[in-house]
């Protein structure tokens, strides 16, 4: 084809399929500044770290008033996009407002994401040094863009929360919604696959292997046939529980109780009680008391890959 007859194509296509097209309406917040914006907020959490030359501490409050103001700025622009998408009666002001906010719950987070540093440190044999794991574990990236992600889904922002934290998931292979809500000390070994749904909640002391699941069973629909949004679809999950490779937990009404263990491939629909767990022997699924200091069904210590 030629140039003429392409771009004749594209625009007969442009109008006469809609459904993916945004022509004449709000500016929408940009993937790449979205992009910019994680890889900045990153180095706010991790001072140092990321930095391309050594970054003495003299020089921190010059740095981070740089970045801060960096961030400032993009961050209230795509808030305020969002906002605009949403039809907020007044964006740029409320723009500003949750950017501020934002930075305000910034301490907070970073003490969070120190605790699921701790528990990737303290969770993982193979792992050799605090450096090693927020350079190298996928689970801190994914993790701490969800927490921060999911403070402005408290605060009521569309669209950027989701985007911030696919660019984890697109990073590391880790889907978390930024609607779940985490505890303390979350830790997820390998993680490839992981899907946690928008309404679970994780308690503290939680830790996944790679492939786990905590979606929905099913969800309603109104008399149109269209999906019922915001209501409870996903698990919850009590503290101190491990959900090794593969298990599936689903159902907004599946409660996983306190210090239970969940054993690979296990599919379940269910609660379970505290100090419980689960396993498959043969084609049966055994959901039992856990005796003393058992972690899975034959090993008296926790197992791991």
């Amino acid at each position: 084809m030629k140039s003429d007859a392409i771009k004749k194509a594209l625009l007969e296509s442009y109008a006469q399929d809609g459904g993916i097209n945004h022509l004449d309406g709000v500016n929408l917040p940009s993937q790449d500044s979205v992009s910019e914006l994680a890889r900045d907020l990153m180095h706010v959490l991790f001072p140092g770290y990321f930095e391309s030359s050594c970054l003495a501490k003299d020089d921190v409050p010059a740095w981070l008033d740089r970045l801060l103001a960096k961030i400032d700025r993009r961050l209230a622009t795509e808030v305020e996009k969002s906002l605009r998408f949403a039809r907020d009666p007044a964006p740029a002001q409320n723009g500003k407002r949750i950017a501020t906010e934002l930075f305000n719950r910034l301490p907070e987070i970073r003490r969070v994401v120190q605790t699921d540093v701790q528990a990737a440190y303290t969770g993982d044999p193979a792992a050799r040094s605090i450096e090693e794991i927020i350079l190298a574990y996928p689970c801190v990236l994914a993790i701490s863009l969800q927490r921060i992600a999911h403070e402005l889904y408290r605060l009521g922002v569309p669209l950027l929360p989701r985007m911030l934290t696919e660019y984890g998931h697109e990073r590391t292979g880790i889907d978390l919604h930024p609607g779940a809500t985490i505890g303390t000390h979350f830790f997820i070994d390998h993680g490839t696959g992981v899907v946690i749904g928008e309404s679970a909640t994780i308690g503290n002391h939680v830790k996944l292997y790679q492939g786990v699941t905590l979606g929905a069973k099913s969800f309603e629909v109104d008399n149109a046939g269209n999906p019922v949004k915001g209501t409870k679809r996903h698990p919850d999950i009590g503290d101190h529980v491990t959900i090794y490779a593969h298990a599936t937990i689903l159902g907004g009404d599946t409660r996983i109780g306190e210090h239970s263990v969940i054993g690979g491939n296990v599919w379940l629909l269910e609660s379970m009680p505290a100090h419980s767990i689960a396993y498959y022997k043969g084609d049966d699924l055994i959901v039992r008391a856990r005796q003393s200091r058992e972690s899975l069904v034959g090993e008296p210590a926790d197992w791991v890959i």
